[in-house]
């Protein structure tokens, strides 16, 4: 058990969550994920979460296995093409995951969204949260375009807007 951890999320408030992700950095990042679907057939969805709290968190929940439920959740796998990708974030530890279904994951790979997932938590570390996940939703994009190109209008199959989780 990391008390100093526990603390740290017992302690973190929604209005943290909200200064490091304002109304307007939640419709740019909209925008983002909206016009980025616009180049590939494959979907994105942004969840943050401030903090864990209750059995998870005195279980000792990992960033990673918190985004695998929420991926879950959010019905990120409930695509076509199986191409859904979730990017989570944890504030109060700081931590950036991107999950990704099986029919992309299994083109990209782990390092791809490892290595996505490290330049965005570069961003964060600076509190630069709002330009970090515009950049992931680039790279993320780019990587989509590559295995899964827009062929004409598709069907958005997971809503767009950013989720705020707790």
């Amino acid at each position: 058990m990391d008390l100093a951890r526990i603390l740290k999320h017992l302690l973190f408030t929604q209005g943290r969550l909200h200064r490091a992700f304002p109304p307007a950095s939640l419709i740019a990042i909209e925008q983002a994920i909206h016009a980025s679907e616009e180049e590939h057939a494959g979907e994105i969805c942004f969840a943050v979460e401030g903090a864990l709290d209750g059995l998870p968190l005195f279980k000792g929940q990992s960033a990673r296995e918190r985004a695998l439920e929420v991926f879950s959740l959010l019905r990120v796998w409930d695509t076509e093409c199986n191409n859904g990708v979730l990017i989570y974030v944890l504030l109060a530890d700081q931590a950036v995951e991107i999950v990704a279904d099986r029919g992309i994951h299994a083109r990209a790979g782990a390092q791809t969204w490892g290595a996505i997932c490290q330049q965005m938590q570069a961003g964060f570390s600076q509190t630069y949260f709002e330009s970090a996940v515009l950049n992931g939703i680039h790279e993320i994009s780019s990587t989509l375009a590559g295995h899964f190109p827009g062929q004409g209008a598709h069907s958005n199959e997971l809503p767009d807007a950013p989720v705020l989780l707790n």
